[in-house]
C-alpha cells in the first residue's frame, strides 16, 4: 500500500512511545534499515504485514498508523464549518450565558433523537450525526436548567449520552484530544444524572480514545477500575449492567493484548465469553442503542481480532467460522469483523478468500467500507499482486485505489 504520511506519522509514534529506530525493530520485528526508510521518506510503501508489526511494536492499532479517513463526504474537510459547529458545542465560548429552559422540549423525544444519532453513527452516517449534534448538545444543555429534579437528572443523562456521541465522531475525525475533552464533560453530566451506569459507559469510550492515543496503560487502569466498581457495586445483575462491564473487559483486554501482555488479555476473554452468555437470561431495562455493545457475538468479534492484530490468522478464521451474529450487533461491529477476517485470509496468502470477505462487506455496510482505512489498505495490498483475484477490480473502483 502507498501513503504519502506513514513516515511522518510513524516517526510521530515512535517518539511519542519513546523508542528508537533500533528499539521500535527490536519490539516490532521489523528491520531498522525500513523503518528508516519510511521516515525518512525514500520509501512510501509497505505491505500490510510490515505494517501490522510495526503497529504491534508501538502498541497502536493499525487505524492509527495509517491515519483514519475523515468521518465526512470525500468533498468535505476535516475542520470545515460543519465540524466547527461541533466544536463550538462541545466548548461554549467562554462567559457563555447559562442554559434557559426551552418551552415544549420534551425529554423523551431529546433521547429518542440522541439515541437515532447513535444508530446513525454505528451505520456511518457521519455527515448526518454533524448536522444534528449542535443542536441535540444545545438543546440537552437547556433542558439541563429544568426547574423539576427528575427532568433535570434525565437531562443530565441525555447531555452525557450526546457528549460522548461527539466524542466519538470526534476520534473519526482524528481529533482525540477534542474527544476527550468532550467524554470529560460527558462525565461531568453524567455525575448530575440519576443513571449509575452512565458514568462506566462513557469511561469505556475514555479508555478507547486513551488507545487510539497509544496510552495503553492509561486506558488499561481506567477500564479495569470501572469494570471492579461494576462489580463491588452489584451492578452485574441486569443486562444492562453486565453490558457495561462486559465492553469495559473487553477494552482492558484489548489494551493489555497490545502491551504485550497476550496471556492475561486471553484470560479476560475467555471470563467475558462466560459471562456474555449470561445476559439474554437477565432483566433488560434499557435501550440498546444507548448501553455498550456485549453479547456472546461482540465478545468472538473480539477475540478474531485479536487473533489476527497478534500473528494468528489461522487461529481468526477458526473463530470466525460458522459465527451467527446477534440481530442486535450494531453494523459497525459486523464491519470489524469481516475486515479482520479479510486481513486474516490476506496474511495467509488467499487472496481470493479476502477478496470474498470484501464483496461481503461491501453488500451490507458499504458506507462504513468507504469510511475505513483498513479496507482500502487491504484492497491496495492486494493490488500490487501480479494476478489479480476475480472480483478485485470492482473493489479497487469502489474504494478509488485502482489508478
Amino acid at each position: 500500500m502507498a501513503n504519502e504520511d506513514l513516515g511522518r506519522t510513524l516517526l510521530r509514534l515512535r517518539r511519542l512511545a519513546s523508542l528508537t529506530q533500533e528499539g521500535l525493530a527490536e519490539r516490532s520485528g521489523v528491520a531498522v534499515d525500513v523503518i528508516r526508510h519510511l521516515e525518512q521518506g525514500p520509501k512510501h510503501s509497505a505491505r500490510l504485514p510490515t505494517l501490522h508489526a510495526l503497529a504491534n511494536g508501538l502498541g497502536v492499532e493499525l487505524t492509527t498508523l495509517l491515519g483514519d479517513p475523515p468521518a465526512v463526504a470525500s468533498t468535505g474537510e476535516s475542520d470545515g464549518p460543519r465540524f466547527v459547529a461541533v466544536r463550538r458545542a462541545i466548548m461554549p465560548a467562554l462567559w457563555k450565558q447559562e442554559p434557559e429552559p426551552v418551552p415544549g422540549l420534551s425529554p423523551g423525544r431529546l433521547r429518542d433523537q440522541i439515541a437515532e444519532g447513535w444508530t446513525q453513527y454505528h451505520s456511518a452516517e457521519f455527515d448526518t450525526v454533524m448536522k444534528v449534534l449542535p443542536d441535540l448538545i444545545s438543546d440537552a444543555r437547556s433542558a439541563t436548567a429544568s426547574s423539576d429534579e427528575d427532568d433535570r437528572r434525565g437531562a443530565f443523562a441525555a447531555l452525557g449520552k450526546v457528549l460522548q456521541l461527539a466524542g466519538h465522531v470526534a476520534v473519526r475525525m482524528g481529533k482525540t484530544d477534542l474527544a476527550l475533552i468532550s467524554l470529560e464533560r460527558a462525565i461531568d453530566a453524567a455525575e448530575q444524572s440519576s443513571d449509575p451506569l452512565l458514568v462506566p459507559v462513557i469511561v469505556n469510550s475514555t479508555a478507547w480514545t486513551y488507545q487510539r492515543q497509544g496510552r495503553l496503560e492509561d486506558a488499561l487502569s481506567v477500564a479495569l477500575r470501572a469494570a471492579d466498581d461494576l462489580l463491588n457495586a452489584g451492578r452485574t445483575d441486569t443486562a444492562d449492567g453486565l453490558k457495561v462491564w462486559g465492553a469495559l473487559t473487553m477494552s482492558a483486554a484489548t489494551s493489555a493484548a497490545r502491551s504485550g501482555h497476550y496471556e492475561r488479555a486471553a484470560a479476560m476473554m475467555e471470563t467475558a465469553e462466560k459471562e456474555a452468555a449470561r445476559v439474554a437470561k437477565l432483566p433488560d431495562a434499557g435501550d440498546n442503542r444507548m448501553v455498550s455493545v456485549f453479547s456472546p457475538s461482540s465478545v468472538r468479534i473480539e477475540r478474531v481480532r485479536l487473533a489476527v492484530q497478534y500473528g494468528h490468522p489461522q487461529d481468526a478464521l477458526a473463530l470466525a467460522k460458522g459465527m451467527r451474529l446477534s440481530k442486535d450487533t450494531p453494523p459497525s461491529w459486523r464491519t470489524w469483523l469481516l475486515l479482520d477476517v479479510a486481513r486474516a485470509h490476506t496474511d495467509i496468502g488467499d487472496a481470493a478468500g479476502a477478496v470474498k470477505t470484501l464483496e461481503s462487506l461491501r453488500r451490507v455496510a458499504p458506507t462504513w467500507m468507504q469510511h475505513h482505512t483498513l479496507a482500502v489498505a487491504i484492497v491496495r495490498d492486494l493490488w500490487t499482486l501480479p494476478n489479480h483475484p476475480p472480483g478485485l477490480r470492482p473493489l479497487a473502483e469502489f474504494l478509488g485505489v485502482s489508478e
